[in-house]
């Protein structure tokens, strides 16, 4: 089979590989759709993300859906939740399974990811799409999942004002969320014109630059920020947004592995502030339901697909934030 291992800064190489073997509970996956990440841009761009850093070549790509290829459920479509849990140690007990020490993440470490024709993983974790989504539809859900745990973290209220800063694909996926959980009223802030375009289509009620949005702090404070952009401006924005005791929601990775905001401010406000560190256990099955629905729309966000063979062009489109949701597809 074809595989795409990265083996460095910008080192994509395409590789002949053997199928993976599958082990006993796990299902045979052929992969059609992997969406690139934020995070997968921090592994293309710098190696590494966080404190984490490239050991090994590894097959990147987390945003992950195909066909099932062997079995009694051959040719379900089916969408791959793209992290293994230990599921015994006390934060996966207490119900925090995205919070796992443990954790075996695809693309991350020794675990190899999407950017293949095949894979072999836990039965348990693929999700059969409903009818009407496509896989390319279902690879989505992965990014909209992290939306929707970023909602909760948010504690939105009814008719609640939130704001999101940072309008990728997730950003984008948070305003369509927030609002059909119940806020009344989205700010979206992203300096780029297609985004803030595609903000407005996504039901935005007012979308800014962030000088914009800077210069009208003073009159523009809501209930909840949800920062997505992964840079300190960003986050002091998010403390300049939100209302004395509101909730700023972090979401962006920032490159240097540290944020930094303005103390004064933040303590002021009584700013209660959570991050978001990809979701927890149901949000497959509630993403589904909101596509299914016509209350959230994924399709649209995809704006590129590129086989296999070209994943280097693919991630260099993705660097550069040409339009939004970048996805590779392996076996089309």
């Amino acid at each position: 089979m074809r595989v795409i291992r990265l083996y460095g800064p910008r080192d994509l190489r395409l590789t002949e590989e053997a199928a993976p073997a599958v082990a006993t509970g796990e299902t045979l996956v052929r992969v059609t759709d992997v969406g690139i990440c934020g995070s997968d841009l921090h592994w293309f761009e710098e190696g590494g993300i966080g404190d984490a850093r490239l050991t090994r070549p590894v097959v990147p790509g987390h945003e992950i859906a195909g066909v099932v290829a062997s079995g009694p459920s051959a040719g379900t479509l089916v969408a791959v939740d793209p992290a293994i849990p230990d599921g015994v140690c006390p934060t996966c007990l207490r119900g925090y399974r995205n919070l796992c020490p443990s954790v075996l993440f695809a693309g991350h470490g020794m675990i190899d990811g999407g950017l293949r024709e095949l894979m072999a993983w836990p039965a348990h974790l693929l999700h059969p799409l409903p009818p009407g989504l496509s896989t390319t539809d279902g690879a989505v859900l992965e990014p909209l999942g992290v939306a929707i745990h970023a909602v909760g973290l948010g504690h939105l209220r009814t008719a609640s004002a939130v704001a999101v800063v940072g309008c990728g694909p997730i950003g984008l996926l948070l305003i369509q969320v927030a609002l059909a959980s119940g806020a009344t009223s989205a700010l979206a802030i992203d300096p780029l014109p297609h985004r803030r375009d595609k903000a407005a289509r996504c039901g935005a009620t007012l979308v800014l630059t962030p000088e914009e949005a800077r210069e009208r702090a003073g009159e523009l404070a809501v209930d909840v920020v949800f920062e997505m952009a992964g840079n300190g401006a960003a986050v002091d924005q998010a403390m300049d947004l939100v209302r004395p005791g509101g909730r700023v929601v972090l979401g962006g990775i920032p490159t240097d592995d540290q944020t930094s905001f303005s103390a004064s401010v933040a303590r002021r406000k009584g700013v209660t502030i959570a991050l978001v560190r990809r979701m927890t256990d149901d949000v497959y099955e509630r993403g589904a339901r909101l596509v299914e629905r016509g209350l959230v729309d994924v399709t649209s966000l995809v704006t590129a697909r590129y086989p296999l063979e070209k994943a280097a062009e693919a991630f260099e489109s993705a660097v550069i934030r040409q339009g939004l949701k970048v996805v590779v597809q392996p076996s089309s």
